[in-house]
């Protein structure tokens, strides 16, 4: 099945209120789990894609240690986000910023660690993505990305939306789907990581419906 884009900015507050309420909580607390065990000491994070600042919270929970910067480059999404990091009290701990994950206003070997959980969908040429990640992250830093992974076709797509029995409204339901249509192949992931030069890095299907990358 070829990949069909879907929009790179979720930039609506309706569907940004849709896409929070969302039940994200068993994977979100997977993939903040998994950073958090990877992550040195003391470190400064970089969130692409941080959506409504879910991950960010559970992670910062995790590791009180380390301090976050998450970006986003719809508003909605970011307003959403204050609100839920207000909440839970973690001001001092992560910090909003409105930018483009493509474009970022870093300085080269800035961070610790990035990570980013269900952006790569959304990037029409995924490459300029990984390109900046590649510039941010410090030479010794770890990167984390996860994201869905492209079925084989239109029915498959069909068969993982109906087989995740999630109660979610017809709208978050074609949200879900258009996502899958959007993702990636672990082949594509894994030309663009050849094509960056990059060593000690395993990408893996994580789940049904998710592949991960863990660059060490």
């Amino acid at each position: 099945m070829d990949r069909t884009l879907e929009p790179e900015v979720m930039d609506n507050e309706e569907e940004a209120m849709e896409y929070d309420a969302m039940d994200f909580k068993e994977v979100n607390r997977d993939f903040a789990l998994l950073v958090s065990e990877i992550t040195p000491q003391n470190s400064l994070i970089l969130d692409l894609g941080t959506g409504t600042a879910r991950i960010p919270i559970i992670f910062s929970q995790m590791r009180p240690d380390c301090q976050i910067r998450a970006i986003d480059l719809a508003p909605s999404m970011l307003k959403i986000a204050q609100k839920n990091i207000d909440l839970a009290r973690k001001n001092s701990q992560i910090k909003l910023e409105l930018a483009d994950s493509k474009k970022l206003n870093y300085e080269d070997n800035s961070f610790d660690v990035v990570m980013s959980n269900s952006l790569v969908h959304h990037i029409p040429n995924p490459f300029d993505l990984f390109q900046e990640i590649d510039r941010v992250v410090k030479p010794e830093g770890k990167v984390i990305i996860r994201d869905l992974l492209r079925p084989t076709s239109s029915q498959e797509v069909i068969d993982i939306v109906a087989q995740a029995n999630l109660d979610y409204s017809p709208r978050q339901k074609q949200l879900f789907q258009d996502s899958l249509h959007a993702s990636l192949t672990i082949e594509e992931v894994k030309t663009i990581i050849h094509k960056l030069q990059w060593q000690k890095v395993n990408i893996y299907q994580s789940s049904n419906r998710h592949w991960t990358l863990e660059k060490n």
